[in-house]
């Protein structure tokens, strides 16, 4: 099975605001947002290896800044590591002012997506190779958050959680 770089499985999402979106403040709602932060993950899972992709966690989201009614709003989603059959997926949210055009990222989320086969089992998938800066943090942060949700899962015991050892072992 081939390697492939984030960029390769990337899946770009625009939605703009509406009033079915919004809560009393007249801000989206979270849960639209997670919404549209799942289709996008998805879409990356299934491009990165050509198989259906279930939800397995949402392990992080950050809701730094409210999104106004009548906002742009775009969603970009990254794998930032792959592991046997589990993806770990960025998605970078970003507004869009509507008059000067300049974007603002204001949330973020983790999702872990596992590929399936057509008897509903874990399939394997391919490695990820990272490039860039940002994707090679994301890439080596990811067996940390990994070890991190299978100790809190009771899956793994926090003494076989090698990479988050050496967070507390360096000098």
């Amino acid at each position: 099975m081939n390697s492939k770089t984030p960029s390769q499985s990337k899946a770009i999402l625009t939605e703009i605001v509406l009033p079915n979106d919004t809560n009393n403040l007249n801000n989206l709602m979270g849960g639209r947002l997670l919404h549209w932060m799942d289709i996008a993950a998805a879409i990356t899972a299934h491009r990165h290896c050509n198989r259906t992709c279930v939800t397995a966690a949402v392990n992080n989201v950050s809701f730094e800044h409210p999104i106004p009614h009548g906002s742009i709003v775009t969603l970009e989603a990254n794998i930032s590591r792959a592991f046997t059959s589990s993806m770990e997926i960025f998605i970078d949210v970003w507004i869009e002012d509507m008059q000067s055009g300049v974007k603002t990222k204001c949330n973020e989320a983790i999702y872990t997506f596992v590929a399936v086969n057509n008897m509903g089992k874990p399939s394997k998938v391919p490695e990820i190779v990272a490039e860039t800066e940002l994707e090679k943090r994301r890439f080596e942060g990811a067996l940390r958050r990994r070890q991190l949700s299978l100790i809190l899962g009771g899956k793994m015991d926090p003494k076989d959680a090698t990479e988050l050892k050496k967070l507390f072992t360096q000098k």
